[in-house]
């Protein structure tokens, strides 16, 4: 059994700032303001949330290779 990474670094993609975030573990995160430029993020498209778009790691039901929940 792998384990479950829950920290991941976004990246906006309209001004390039970086944040470690905690990922949720019972819901995807469809939206995220970028805490520099206030852009809100959402998942680009066949993506299930901001984490897979934009994070340094997918949501841990993707790296459980599992269909998310949204």
């Amino acid at each position: 059994m792998s384990t479950i990474i829950l920290q991941s670094t976004l990246c906006c993609p309209k001004c390039g700032y970086k944040k470690e975030e905690t990922m949720p573990t019972d819901a995807c995160q469809w939206f995220y303001e970028c805490k520099a430029c206030k852009e809100i993020l959402k998942p680009l498209k066949g993506d299930c949330c901001v984490f897979c778009s934009y994070g340094s790691v997918v949501c841990p039901p993707m790296q459980e290779k599992k269909n998310c929940s949204c």
